[in-house]
């Protein structure tokens, strides 16, 4: 690899600690910072750089990635004191992956444009495991040229990376893309409800499905994480009741109607309610469970 510029990376869990040993392996120098230091710790152990703020992160590094849990973090890591715009120079480029309302997308975008720091929001797909093996889908949103600044280091963590237009059109193609992988996880708990209740087995009925239409890449998740009772994250419950918010949202800016994502979002809500929102998505199930009386899958 010729490309030898820092690299900046905040928010290092479940995505972002995978991205940022990828870009390491790529062979960049990479600073780090976390609110949890002992995640900061293990990297630096790996070979990443320790910081002490978002703002050191910015005064080291020529390009700096974020994979943040909200909106308000994106907003404070780069705005807030101690944040990015202290630290980071004219000419240096701010990468947003995580999922972010694209409202506050295009208003930090504004900014840092008068400021001469490029942004993208570049949200990725694919969950932990894609995120491992550098096979994200990257939906991005900003200016031509500091994509075409940040696209090396892009390459090194993704497999598909499509340039959507300009500030928030990347986070807006993710909630799309989070709209219909959750309405899918939905439709995956009541089918299988469904059919343990009608007296089928529930790893047969994957068998004869998965090679058909209901074939997805949730279904191959889902169905083996309800056999097996598996609903440690990956994605949270959480997360996507944030996600759907933010595309409802985004609906009612434009005035498009989302009654289905509207009905997901409150049925991912119900199981937050039951406290399930640590959980991925498959723990869905367990709400058919409590109102059919049925149990899918092994034992929880």
């Amino acid at each position: 690899m010729t490309d030898t510029r820092s690299l900046g990376f905040i928010g290092i869990g479940v995505m972002g600690g995978p991205m940022t040993r990828n870009l390491l392996k790529a062979g960049y120098p990479v600073f780090v910072f976390d609110t949890d230091h002992h995640k900061m710790a293990h990297l630096v152990q790996e070979g990443a750089k320790g910081t002490s703020s978002p703002a050191e992160v910015g005064r080291q590094a020529e390009i700096v990635l974020l994979s943040l849990p909200s909106t308000q973090a994106v907003k404070e890591v780069i705005l807030g004191k101690g944040g990015l715009v202290e630290g980071i120079r004219t000419g240096g480029t701010i990468v947003d992956m995580g999922t972010t309302d694209p409202s506050v997308t295009k208003e930090i975008a504004k900014i840092l444009r008068e400021k001469g720091i490029g942004f993208l929001d570049a949200p990725v797909s694919g969950g932990e495991a894609a995120a491992k093996e550098k096979t994200l889908a990257i939906m991005v949103g900003g200016d031509a040229d500091a994509l075409e600044n940040a696209l090396p280091v892009l390459k090194s963590l993704g497999r598909s990376i499509v340039h959507m237009g300009p500030s928030g059109a990347g986070q807006a193609a993710k909630l799309i893309n989070n709209m219909i992988v959750n309405a899918t996880f939905t439709a995956v708990a009541e089918g299988f409800a469904l059919g343990a209740k009608a007296g089928l087995d529930p790893a047969e009925l994957y068998e004869a499905i998965k090679g058909g239409w209901a074939g997805s890449k949730v279904l191959d998740v889902a169905a083996p994480a309800v056999l097996s009772r598996n609903f440690q994250p990956g994605g949270t419950v959480d997360i996507v009741c944030k996600d759907l918010s933010y595309a409802l949202a985004l609906g009612r800016d434009l005035n498009v109607p989302l009654p289905m994502a509207a009905l997901v979002h409150e049925i991912f809500r119900m199981a937050k309610a039951m406290g399930k929102g640590p959980l991925a998505q498959p723990v869905l199930i367990t709400l058919w469970e409590n109102w059919t009386g049925i149990t899918v899958g092994g034992q929880e």
